[in-house]
């Protein structure tokens, strides 16, 4: 069953940005996985909390494999660099299967 990764991110600094990005698509593909949602312009459909900068969805083959790239190595050296200049809110959702 299909797994995914939904993450809410503010932004605080950009400098770390370019770096990451450049890095990140590689990684995620390395674990089967994919962007759906990448980017910014969030709007609040519902809700008072705060609203991020940018949002994103990655999806995988299962939570193994979500679990796999989130803790690889590859991908907690390029969340060192994110959490530079970003904080994010992250979670792990099964797909309808």
């Amino acid at each position: 069953m299909a797994a995914y990764v939904i993450g809410e991110m503010e932004i605080h600094s950009r400098d770390w940005m370019e770096a990451y990005f450049a890095k990140i698509p590689e990684v995620v593909a390395a674990h089967e996985g994919r962007f759906l949602v990448r980017g910014g312009a969030p709007e609040r459909m519902e809700g008072e909390g705060v609203l991020p900068d940018a949002a994103f969805v990655l999806e995988f083959p299962d939570r193994d494999h979500a679990r796999a790239f989130w803790h690889s190595d590859a991908f907690q050296e390029l969340a060192v660099l994110r959490r530079s200049g970003s904080e994010l809110n992250a979670i792990l959702v099964d797909g309808l299967g």
